[in-house]
């Protein structure tokens, strides 16, 4: 029977919960903020049915619910006591960081309705530091950025899951229609011989075989394929180690109908031989039409 994962977030507030949460939500879990820890059994009764297709269960909690310091032992040993495998994510930042991060931010920090923020960080501070001998994982985001921080808890998600997130999009397009605005990476190929000024092969799109046969027979092409399979290659597992969730990857040439459309084709057949979530989207190719 799977064993069901529950991992409980918390730390002081501006140490980068959220970003936390959201990082395990790309890795496939279930995240609620600010989870109320008398609810959280009732929830998982509800919702461990669904379980089996999720990497598990991930929630913010900390101060802002005041049960949680005088609770969160019990809730740890029943969840055990029920099957769970819990872990705690400790985030910890130092003094000058969380007041830099309020300051940008200008937040209102959750123990600051009274008193100086420096007190409210500090009561916070005092407050929660017994946790930290409970954790499983303790991360100092002091000097992280947003992306090491990503990594960091990617690292701690995949213990818990063999699921991989990041989704790749090979999308073909036409300039002359506009380059899409969700692409990360563009490679303009209008450099290599166009069918479109072959009369017989002017109205057939990319996915025929004439029009593969035209563009992949060109020496150029080849060339050309080589080495930018080997830039993907290089690039895709540098893009997933930063910890990006959706990479699309698009390919143009002039009407986005011929070949855009068959190199698309080839990129998107040789990530999917490597990746597990690989999606192939010609947006422009009967507009020409």
């Amino acid at each position: 029977m799977k064993q069901h994962n529950v991992t409980i977030i918390t730390g002081c507030s501006g140490s980068g919960k959220s970003t936390a949460l959201g990082t395990f939500e790309d890795a496939g879990f279930y995240c609620i903020d600010n989870m109320p820890v008398r609810l959280v059994l009732d929830f998982l009764k509800q919702a461990r049915q669904d379980g089996d297709q999720l990497a598990g269960w991930a929630f913010v909690m900390d101060l802002r619910d005041k049960h949680f310091l005088s609770s969160y032992s019990d809730l740890c040993g029943q969840l055990e006591k029920d099957g769970y495998r819990v872990s705690m994510v400790y985030l910890q930042t130092d003094e000058q960081t969380l007041l830099r991060r309020y300051s940008q931010t200008r937040r209102h920090h959750p123990l600051g309705a009274e008193g100086s923020l420096i007190e409210a960080i500090r009561n916070e501070k005092a407050q929660i530091r017994p946790l930290r001998k409970l954790a499983q994982h303790l991360i100092d985001t002091s000097h992280f950025s947003v992306h090491d921080l990503k990594f960091a808890i990617l690292n701690v998600a995949q213990e818990h899951t063999a699921i991989t997130r990041m989704s790749v999009s090979v999308m073909s397009f036409g300039f002359k229609h506009g380059a899409p605005l969700d692409a990360d990476m563009i490679i303009d190929v209008r450099f290599l011989a166009n069918p479109y000024f072959v009369p017989e092969l002017k109205q057939k799109t990319g996915e025929s075989k004439e029009i593969q046969a035209f563009v992949l027979q060109d020496k150029d092409t080849g060339v050309f394929m080589d080495k930018y399979l080997d830039l993907l290659d290089y690039l895709i597992p540098l893009y997933k180690k930063e910890g990006k969730a959706y990479l699309t990857i698009a390919i143009g040439c002039t009407g986005g109908m011929h070949r855009s459309v068959v190199i698309a084709q080839e990129v998107y057949e040789h990530l999917s031989r490597k990746l597990p979530a690989v999606r192939l989207i010609h947006r422009d190719i009967r507009l020409e039409q």
